[in-house]
């Protein structure tokens, strides 16, 4: 059975903050992730105010799927701290930065794991997952999906799954298998660019790119020109699915079709 993208509501502000007197952003990503900071911080309007919070992991050799999972899980079991950290500034929302275990379990995974998060908060979230899951029903027609992913191939069949819920049928994949977490942000855009070509198709209606600490959010609005389909960077989805939800509507040019005109 499909999935329908759950809508949300928009939390209730606690203080307007003089930098940040629409929205305070909860950040939470790995101590090893060195992209979502500054893609988020490119993504932000004015009066829209980031404060990252680092859960802290080893930079974890994914050398196997088995460590990949085990690297991934770590990050998951630390997120609490992470929290609890960053409500110390009393942000109005959450916003993850971090992807992978959003996608375990399927649909239903996911928004257990995000509810978790928002039990303990006491605020709303936008994760990964959903907020893909939301970007590819505002585009709107899509049906079969690529991407790519930084992971080792059973997490991708987590990705598959995911998207599987929601109607979305996965024609290729391509697990890049970084050998660490801090690889990740050391892929080539060359290599990104190589990959996104590598999965289209006229096949496919939309290609994704997942995993926040690989760098697209330029590459994927490029590539949407050259490819003339939908590019979806999990970055840019997730700053775009908060921004959303909380009533900020402002069109951020440059970073592909999804924050120019949805």
């Amino acid at each position: 059975m499909t999935i329908e993208t759950p809508v949300r509501e928009a939390p209730v502000r606690r203080s307007a903050d003089a930098l940040g007197p629409r929205m305070k952003f909860g950040v939470l990503g790995p101590s090893t992730n060195t992209i979502v900071q500054p893609d988020f911080d490119d993504l932000r309007p004015h009066g829209v105010t980031n404060h990252y919070s680092r859960i802290v992991v080893d930079n974890a050799k994914a050398v196997s799927n088995e460590t990949f999972m085990a690297g991934a899980w770590e990050i998951s079991h630390n997120t609490i701290d992470a929290v609890h950290g960053v409500l110390t500034c009393q942000p109005d929302y959450l916003v993850m930065g971090m992807s992978a275990v959003t996608f375990f379990g399927g649909a239903e995974g996911g928004r257990k794991w995000r509810e978790n998060v928002e039990e303990v908060s006491g605020l709303k979230v936008s994760t990964g997952s959903e907020a893909t899951a939301a970007a590819l029903a505002a585009y709107g027609g899509v049906k079969k999906i690529a991407f790519l992913s930084p992971y080792f191939p059973t997490a991708n069949a987590e990705v598959r799954n995911f998207l599987s819920d929601y109607g979305y049928e996965t024609v290729r994949d391509i697990p890049l298998q970084c050998p660490s977490w801090i690889a990740i942000a050391e892929q080539t855009p060359e290599r990104i660019r190589d990959t996104m070509k590598q999965l289209d198709g006229d096949d496919v209606d939309a290609i994704i790119q997942v995993g926040t600490n690989l760098s697209a959010i330029r590459l994927a609005a490029a590539a949407e020109l050259w490819l003339g389909k939908p590019v979806i960077a999990i970055n840019t989805a997730t700053y775009w699915h908060a921004l959303r939800v909380n009533g900020i509507h402002d069109k951020v040019h440059g970073y592909g079709r999804l924050m120019a005109e949805y």
